[in-house]
């Protein structure tokens, strides 16, 4: 090996030592084949710390396997005594206890206690010590420290309470938000349920995740409650979900039952996400030059808040939308329904001047992370001013953006929320009947926080602007 590495360096010899173990034919810290011949590796110190070869003492084999097992494996430290656990070579599970004195070392290992010399665990805790000194002679000491995840305390009496009466609790609820809805007027045609009834029996279908058919048993408990004025049939529900006109009265139940939280949540965050459907399309694959079906999906954006998961704000596009344009109506529709905004977070898809400049005019701060890409501007009068200001922040107090912007993961849960509880699949076949459907399933979800805030933080369930305030 020796011999090699000298055709590249006549004085090579004489720059490699470990302290002053090493010898021409002794230089060794792993035995690992490699194409048929063993690697050693060979630790290079400072020129000023290093002598000739020839003047080396040769290493013992419990000196070699004591350097292996000081290089892979981790030895402990026992406080600061001078006791040492080293792990076994050939037993995983068993260490050894080396005490560490000037005069004479001991280890528990049995090779120790029938010679009475220095076993390899000795060798390497020495060589361990020797590693972790400068070249002053100070000891680096390597201390472990114990990273413990930040955990939230559950209320389980009051949570338990909120699961257990969750499904009577939200018949209530949904029956008042939908009772004062005005009536539209019906000039033609078999007279038809009423319009509480019909946003009523859709919703409260979505809640329940199973057949029309099964759904029947439940509408019945429901209209001996009092909640239905009339029974609908199966039918009669999936024609009603397929209606136009309900979507703009769904769209205001949502803004309206998010009311009774308006004191708690002053902190947003802004995404979306998919929902799948049961329709394909033909999609041309060019790469294999053919046809391909692909199943077809809606997006649904939303704003919520970080405190409760709250849905203050949802549109619904088509799965292709571009995020960033619906950034500025969430914004606008959560505080004209009369919540304080202090704080609106969201990912790098919706950053550009005009979203920091609305969020601005709301009296909030935007915490959205800048692209790696991102420079300063000058050229968009307020809007460039705001985007410098917030790029200088995001730079240069990177650490305090990060954790305002990490309540973004909030909207995360927000989604999961939905998706694990009603489902992340639309069964409707239309697209009228889908942006119905997941409507549904975002006031459903509103009205499950509802009942979890009112038994975990005692508000109110005032679903009117004047009532909450």
């Amino acid at each position: 090996m020796l011999a090699t590495l000298a055709n590249i360096d006549s004085n090579f010899s004489s720059l490699f030592s470990h302290a002053r173990h090493y010898t021409d034919s002794n230089i060794l810290l792993s035995s690992t084949l490699f194409t048929g011949r063993s690697m050693y590796s060979i630790v290079i110190y400072p020129l000023n710390k290093l002598f000739p070869l020839s003047e080396a003492i040769p290493m013992e084999p419990r000196e070699i396997k004591g350097l292996e097992i000081a290089a892979k494996t981790k030895l402990t430290r026992q406080g600061k005594s001078n006791l040492w656990s080293v792990p076994s070579q050939t037993n995983k599970q068993e260490k050894y206890t080396v005490a560490l004195d000037a005069e004479k070392p001991s280890c528990t290992c049995r090779d120790h206690e029938f010679t009475s010399n220095r076993c390899k665990h000795i060798f390497a805790v020495e060589y361990t010590i020797e590693r972790e000194q400068t070249a002053d002679g100070q000891t680096i000491t390597t201390e472990t420290v114990k990273v413990t995840r930040k955990t939230y305390t559950q209320n389980w009496p009051a949570y338990n309470a909120a699961q257990t009466q969750e499904k009577s609790q939200l018949q209530a609820l949904l029956y008042e938000l939908c009772r004062n809805l005005p009536e539209p007027e019906q000039l033609r045609g078999r007279p038809r349920l009423s319009l509480a009834d019909i946003i009523f029996a859709s919703t409260f279908k979505i809640y329940s995740t199973v057949s029309g058919r099964r759904f029947q048993s439940d509408l019945q408990e429901a209209k001996r409650r009092g909640f239905l004025s009339k029974m609908p049939s199966y039918n009669s529900v999936f024609r009603y979900l397929e209606a136009e006109a309900l979507t703009p009265y769904l769209y205001e139940l949502i803004a309206t039952s998010a009311l009774p939280l308006k004191s708690v949540e002053h902190d947003f965050a802004v995404d979306s996400s998919g929902f799948s459907t049961g329709q394909f399309m033909r999609w041309f694959d060019v790469k294999y030059g053919k046809e391909e079906d692909r199943r077809m999906w809606l997006k649904v954006h939303l704003m919520c808040g970080t405190k409760t998961n709250i849905v203050t704000s949802v549109e619904i596009s088509d799965g292709y939308a571009n995020d960033h344009g619906y950034f500025k109506p969430l914004l606008e529709a959560t505080a004209a329904n009369g919540f304080t905004l202090k704080e609106v977070s969201a990912d790098k898809a919706y950053l550009s001047g005009e979203n920091l400049l609305t969020t601005l005019r709301h009296k909030a701060i935007p915490y959205i992370p800048f692209k790696i890409n991102s420079k300063a501007q000058s050229t968009y009068g307020p809007k460039s001013t705001l985007w410098t200001r917030m790029l200088e922040f995001y730079n240069d107090n990177r650490e305090e953006f990060l954790s305002h912007y990490h309540k973004r993961s909030n909207v995360e849960t927000t989604f999961h929320m939905i998706k694990a509880k009603f489902g992340q699949r639309l069964r409707s076949k239309t697209l009228t009947a889908q942006i119905n459907e997941a409507l549904c399933k975002v006031l459903c979800h509103n009205l499950c926080v509802v009942i979890q805030s009112v038994h975990e933080l005692g508000i109110e369930t005032h679903f009117s602007n004047e009532e909450a305030a």
